[in-house]
């Protein structure tokens, strides 16, 4: 079989720990025998981004601006026992926060539904895709501990040298306080990924956030999202069939529990953490689940939702066998192999992606799954292999059905 030509590269990122062992499974067998694989690859491994004082995340930021479509395998964002661990130089960021933050990009969540593994919430028929905001409140906010009675102000100085100043609190005793902040360009960005995404999938768009309390910050967000709707987008979604809402996220969350699935649901950074998990759980396990950031630029960085799974890597050390699920970074190279092919006109790159997803649905359904699909599958009777053995089967259902 002759493999799959492409014209254009994609940038891969490869990680940390246990994914970065079975990201080479994957491609050995996945990718390479079966597509003339053209990519410009840069390790985001731990110990070479301590290397290069992190500029190697940059200049993958930067690659994925180049030829816009990248796929990144699972990487660690360091700790105090990871400084320790790995000997470096300094407490490095997330690197998903700084691409992220240089593709001005929103991430998408949506669990990947399979027979035989069914969500939690006995209503939800369909995938619920969260859009998380990758900008700022929390993850770029500034804290400090307060010792002892004092004032805290929040304080605005303008470029003219004038303040403006607003009490935070009179403290009496000692306590902690957080500073967080946002840009209304990000916002704006956010809120245009959210309402293209919604029309190129044909998906009903909900907001929430929590404005009645939050009557600055979180309404903020609010009127942008309202402000660029009417403006640019009601008329498409009424064309595409399609509703755009805004509630309060305690509301959203009720609405979620009874719905049927089938919808985007767009929250700000820390509700979209939390619930991207909550989904992701509920439907199954962080290994069934699919994330892009999607850049309204015309980026997009594909990847699988999990952290490194650093247990079964220290098993595999010394070792020992492991069951772990590779799903959602084999969806993250279907996912980026199929938007590659979209953008270059290369329909038989589209369908090996569909192809490559289709094997490993099927191997599932066909009862051959990692151990912790095995714990919750209501097929009868499955056969637990291990992460090796995992691949090995999509390869053999791959193969049957091309």
């Amino acid at each position: 079989m002759e493999r799959i030509k492409m014209t254009t590269p994609l940038v891969e990122m490869d990680g940390d720990e246990m994914t970065r062992i079975l990201w080479k499974m994957i491609k050995d067998d996945l990718i390479l025998p079966f597509v003339d694989l053209k990519s410009e690859y840069y390790d985001l491994g731990l110990e070479h981004r301590n290397e290069t004082n992190d500029q190697v995340t940059v200049d993958a930021s930067n690659a994925t601006k180049k030829y816009g479509v990248a796929v990144k395998c699972a990487t660690i964002t360091p700790n105090a026992a990871r400084m320790d661990e790995y000997h470096l130089k300094e407490m490095w960021k997330s690197p998903n926060g700084t691409i992220r933050a240089m593709l001005d990009g929103t991430v998408f969540r949506a669990p990947i539904v399979v027979k035989g593994i069914e969500p939690n919430v006995r209503t939800w028929k369909k995938p619920i895709t969260i859009a998380r905001h990758a900008y700022g409140d929390v993850y770029k906010a500034t804290e400090m501990k307060i010792p002892a009675a004092g004032k805290v102000e929040l304080v605005y100085t303008k470029e003219d040298g004038t303040e403006e100043r607003s009490l935070i609190h009179n403290f009496t005793g000692a306590g902690v306080v957080q500073g967080q902040h946002n840009i209304c360009a990000s916002i704006e960005s956010f809120a245009r990924s959210c309402f293209e995404y919604a029309l190129s999938t044909k998906q009903d768009l909900w907001f929430s956030s929590k404005d009645t309390i939050s009557k600055s910050y979180d309404h903020t967000f609010k009127d942008v999202f309202q402000e660029i709707f009417d403006a640019e987008y009601k008329e498409k979604f009424e064309a595409s069939g399609i509703e755009y809402f805004y509630t309060l996220i305690d509301d959203a969350v009720a609405r979620v529990m009874k719905s049927e699935g089938g919808f985007i649901w767009a929250c700000k950074n820390y509700d979209g953490d939390v619930m991207s998990d909550m989904i992701s759980s509920a439907f199954g396990s962080l290994a069934m689940m699919t994330s892009v950031l999607v850049s309204p630029h015309g980026y997009f960085e594909y990847e699988a939702a999990h952290g490194t799974v650093q247990r079964h890597y220290y098993k595999h050390l010394k070792g020992e066998k492991t069951s772990t699920n590779s799903v959602a970074t084999i969806f993250a190279w279907s996912g980026a192999l199929r938007k590659r092919g979209e953008l270059d006109g290369l329909p038989e790159l589209v369908k090996f992606a569909d192809d490559l997803e289709k094997a490993c649905l099927g191997t599932i359904e066909n009862g051959v799954m990692t151990g912790d699909l095995a714990r919750i599958t209501t097929i009868p009777n499955p056969t637990t292999v291990d992460s090796e053995g995992f691949i090995k089967a999509i390869r053999k259902t791959l193969e049957e059905n091309l």
